[in-house]
């Protein structure tokens, strides 16, 4: 939409071979596939965005059959919260990154949130600014193109 954007990426850098637990921002082009936001501190972004529950997580555990997707707790293979204290998943925006037919060890959630502060590096997300975040997101449709280029 011609509008630049500043971003914090993974602590591992941009990867072409990105493996589960490398930090790496995965390198390529992905589609954005799905929006989460938090319905407790905010309205919904979009008609097709899901709200995040309380029990709900995202399976980080390679070998299970989840893995790589959106799992309800109590769920007993690692994971990581979606709905956290702090404001990273207040809004976040999924990527294609391998999903849905997840292979295993090859990484996972790998979405678009808001940063902590600028420069803070990710486990392999792309962060962002709150106004930015939310600029895009009120912008962004199903299937829009994520470019994710090794420098």
């Amino acid at each position: 939409m011609g509008r630049h954007v500043p971003c914090s990426i993974g602590k591992g850098g941009i990867r072409a071979g990105k493996r589960e637990g490398d930090g790496a921002t995965p390198a390529g082009m992905h589609r954005i596939v799905g929006m989460l936001y938090r319905p407790d501190r905010l309205p919904r972004p979009r008609r097709w965005a899901e709200p995040i529950g309380p029990r709900d997580l995202w399976s980080d555990e390679s070998g299970d059959g989840a893995y790589n997707s959106r799992v309800r707790a109590p769920y007993a293979g690692s994971h990581e919260r979606l709905r956290r204290a702090d404001p990273l998943y207040d809004l976040v925006l999924l990527t294609d990154w391998n999903y849905p037919m997840a292979e295993a060890g090859r990484g996972s959630a790998i979405f678009l949130h808001q940063w902590r502060r600028p420069g803070y590096a990710t486990e392999g997300c792309i962060a962002l600014a709150r106004a930015d975040l939310h600029w895009i997101a009120a912008r962004v449709g199903l299937g829009a193109r994520l470019i994710v280029k090794v420098r």
